[in-house]
């Protein structure tokens, strides 16, 4: 149903965008990039969270109309001049982004967006610079499952070029291309031998983030239950709380949360899955949010809660329903590693002060304790308010303007959560089994602590001379998280 939903909504985007732009045409004269760059100024100012360690931001600034316009003037490209106010850009504030599309960011925040389908891993896999590609996801019903495309596959080589050190970055820039060719190998001993190429193109998917649940019903003899999770989508809630109802009549007696794949999203959803997950949650303050010295009334905290709202694909609120609580698990194992941010780190710094043990297993994570809102050209509402936005133009801008904090007040962890329990995937990037099976590197030592075992992942061999390499990811919010207007309008 949710599928239906998606397409529907995408349907509907299209032709609302269409007609947009043509009355743009007919109507009304395109914003100029002074009166965009206007935008983001007052936009910035007002709710940005370093607002006050940027001098450009100043609220003096703008007092002095003829320079004030020629400081608008200076940069000509809208996006240019957002990032021109950012604090320490790309070191302290990593994540605030500009928006040139916001009925398409909309969309991708409810997973809906033109993808390939699936997520890669980089590694270079020995000392004479040789790098491969493994396929660590990969979405159904889109182009890479339609091809075949399997978790653990192995590439080589993109649109015909073979990968090494020396043109990586040119050979993945390939990946955004609308169509690619993959050259997929096998390995034995060291030696890659060609297997086939695939060609696939990019098209509009829409991914149910509530991926794979699973129980293993003796594990040392206890009921784990295991659960896939790729992203906190406001329209999935209900989904996301049947997989509880599902592990609630199993009677589990542990839990695996796997976020490895999960960058955030939703901080309200984040609060949901975690009253599901604690088994003596009231309305105890699960987290707080706090803004810049312009919005000290806005700050305000998110609570454990009973029920959960439901969305449909267009993010409309359209009911609610009883959370369906676990309460009786005995500790909570999180798999986690490098894509593991934001509100996934939310959810394992918010339940640390109640839960007896969270238990992090994988490698470290993102180390996202910040989050923004959306903001639109519609000052009337201090910007926050698509419906009265600046026809003229369709650019938004998603700056950080809150940092959060559990109960104890512990927001330290911007270098990421450092596991548990170290188990670093791509050493083993030869035998990536599917998620969900028990002898899957990060799962398995999840269970063999749960077992009473310790360091069994040695038994899987462990590739030597192995150098883990970053893919740029292709979306800007894969680190997100953010806040919607019940967060307002509750606090």
């Amino acid at each position: 149903m949710k599928n239906l939903k998606a397409l529907i909504l995408i349907f509907i985007v299209t032709i609302s965008t269409v007609s947009c732009f043509k009355d743009h045409d007919d109507n009304t004269k395109p914003a100029s990039f002074t009166d965009i760059n206007d935008f983001i100024w007052k936009g910035m100012n007002s709710w940005y969270n370093w607002q006050s360690n940027v001098p450009d931001l100043s609220d003096t600034k703008d007092d002095n109309t003829s320079e004030y316009n020629a400081f608008l003037n200076q940069i000509k490209n809208p996006e240019d001049f957002f990032n021109s106010l950012r604090f320490d850009y790309g070191v302290t504030d990593r994540f605030s982004w500009f928006i040139d599309d916001y009925i398409v960011q909309l969309q991708e925040f409810q997973g809906i967006s033109t993808s390939f389908g699936f997520k890669l891993q980089s590694v270079q896999i020995n000392n004479s610079g040789d790098i491969i590609i493994y396929v660590r996801y990969v979405a159904d019903n889109s182009p890479a499952s339609n091809a075949n495309i399997k978790r653990g596959d192995i590439i080589n080589g993109i649109d015909g070029t073979t990968i090494n050190t020396s043109n990586f970055d040119n050979v993945v820039s390939k990946l955004s291309n609308k169509t690619i060719t993959l050259s997929f190998v096998s390995e034995s001993g060291g030696t890659l031998t060609p297997i086939e190429d695939k060609t696939i193109t990019s098209t509009v998917i829409s991914e149910n983030p509530v991926y794979l649940k699973k129980m293993f019903d003796n594990i040392n003899g206890k009921k784990v239950g295991y659960l896939m999770y790729n992203g906190f989508r406001t329209s999935y809630n209900d989904e996301l709380n049947d997989a509880f109802s599902f592990f609630k009549s199993e009677n589990i007696d542990e839990l695996i949360l796997d976020l490895r794949l999960n960058g955030g999203g939703s901080v309200g959803t984040s609060a949901y899955l975690s009253s599901m997950i604690y088994a003596n949650a009231g309305e105890e303050e699960f987290a707080s949010l706090e803004f810049n010295s312009k919005h000290t009334n806005s700050s305000g905290s998110y609570f454990f809660s009973n029920t959960l709202n439901v969305y449909d694909a267009n993010d409309n609120k359209i009911g609610t329903q009883a959370i369906n609580r676990l309460n009786t698990i005995n500790n909570l194992y999180v798999l986690t590693s490098r894509n593991t941010a934001s509100a996934s780190e939310m959810v394992i710094n918010g339940l640390r002060p109640y839960m007896n043990a969270v238990k992090t297993v994988g490698s470290t994570t993102y180390g996202k304790n910040v989050g923004s809102i959306m903001l639109f050209d519609s000052p009337g509402s201090d910007y926050q308010d698509r419906a009265s936005a600046n026809p003229s133009h369709l650019n938004a801008m998603q700056p950080i303007v809150f940092q959060i904090f559990n109960k104890n007040g512990e927001s330290d962890y911007t270098s990421g959560f450092t596991p548990d329990i170290e188990v670093l995937e791509y050493e083993y990037w030869n035998n990536i089994l599917p998620f969900g099976d028990e002898n899957e590197v990060v799962l398995k030592a999840a269970l063999d602590d749960i077992r009473g075992l310790s360091s069994k992942t040695s038994s899987i061999k462990k590739q030597s001379n192995t150098k883990n390499l970053e893919l740029t990811s292709q979306k800007k919010f894969e680190q997100e998280m953010y806040i919607d207007s019940d967060f307002f309008n509750n606090n």
